[in-house]
This record gives C-alpha cells, structure tokens and sequence, in this order.
C-alpha cells in the first residue's frame, strides 16, 4: 500500500464495503471469465422516492452573467407564459377534434398545424426557464391552476365561436409577452428578450392573422 492510499481506504470497514461492492459487479461471471445469468443485475429498482433537488420557485443560481434576481424575475414571467401556451395547444388539439362544418377540412388541418407550433413554444420556454435556474410548471393540474385564458365547454362549438376563443387565448398571451419582453430587455436579460419577440410574438402574430381572416364576412359566389 501506498504513502497516497487515504486512511478511509485502509480501514477494515472501508475494505469491506469495497469488497462486496466489487463482489456484487463480477456476481455474473463464473471463475473462469465465462457469463451466467445474474437476476439481481436486471432487476428494476422500482418505487423510489426521495425529496424534491430544487423547489419550485426557486433559483439554482447557473454562470450565465445574471443576477439570481434577475433571473427569478425572468422565470416568474415565463412560467405565466408557459401556462398560457400549453392551455392554447390543448384549445387547438380540442377544436382541431371537434371542428364542423363546410371549413371542416381545412381548419382540422390548420388547427393541428397550429398546435404543433404552439408545442415547440412550450419546449422552448420551459428549457429557458431551466437554464435560467429555475422551475417549469410541467403537469395539466398546475396549468388549470395558474392559467389566465378561460376554460372553454366540454362541447363542440360553432367554428366562429372556437376561432373567436383562440383569437381571446393568443391576445392574452401577446399582451403578457410584450410586457415580459420589455422588462426582460431593461434588466439586461437578452436571451429571454429575443426569445420572445422571435419566438413567442411573432408565431403568436403570425396564428392570428390566419385566424381572424377566417372571420371576415366576404361574399363565396358574388361580389357586392
């Protein structure tokens, strides 16, 4: 034994822990080098439980250049918009099942290619409050708890009523990320900034404009 070997290495327990973990990874060969079947190495350890590694609203402070006051601020922000964003995928996926109607075809469609971009906004401002230090809101419980866009009926709608809901859900969430991307920009976090201007704001713009055009009262055969 080496002058570099710890004392914890040398102590009797140390040696014993030691030994039956390294008896329990070689338990599947035999003396001779050949494999045998080991239950106890495939075995899932299933029904763990353990506390929580960070509470939610709380900041695990990241090298990234802002100040964890900063950043909590951010994620305060973003997890509202997160909330909202998920309660529109769920409204398109809901209207996108259940639109009638001579449009029918083409709106089940659009709804659907609508939910799929208001999915990939959701991953990419979770991710962000993540490498903020913060926590996502992450489960449907916490989203009807926190949301700020109306729970629509259980039933089918007219499709005037269900663009109309859409419209109400996108203005909600451009008003809040307007507000969030100015404050963002004025404590100097950029990268929270330019992903809602890029992402959230101009997707959401961009939805409304082919939502609402839906709604204008132009004549289908004759022009007056």
């Amino acid at each position: 034994m080496t002058a570099l070997t710890s004392s914890a290495e040398k102590s009797p327990a140390r040696k014993t822990k030691l030994a039956g973990t390294n008896k329990a990874r070689v338990a599947h060969t035999k003396p001779n080098g050949s494999f045998h079947y080991n239950p106890r190495l495939a075995r899932p350890r299933t029904r763990q439980r353990a506390a929580e590694i960070q509470a939610f609203g709380t900041i695990a402070k990241l090298p990234n250049g802002l100040s964890e006051t900063i950043c909590r601020e951010s994620v305060g922000r973003l997890n509202q918009i997160l909330v909202d964003t998920m309660t529109l995928r769920d409204l398109y996926k809901k209207h996108h099942w259940q639109v009638a109607g001579a449009a029918f075809y083409q709106l089940h469609l659009l709804f659907d290619k609508h939910q799929e971009a208001q999915a990939e906004l959701i991953d990419t401002i979770a991710e962000r409050i993540q490498s903020l230090g913060g926590v996502s809101y992450a489960v449907a419980a916490d989203v009807a708890e926190n949301t700020n866009i109306p729970r629509p009926p259980r039933g089918r709608e007219e499709v005037p009523v269900q663009i109309s809901r859409l419209l109400t859900a996108h203005e909600i969430i451009l008003q809040e990320a307007r507000a969030a991307a100015r404050k963002a920009a004025s404590l100097g976090d950029d990268g929270t900034n330019d992903l809602l201007v890029s992402d959230v704001i101009r997707t959401n713009e961009f939805h409304v404009w082919f939502l609402a055009e839906h709604l204008v009262n132009t004549p289908q055969v004759i022009a007056r």
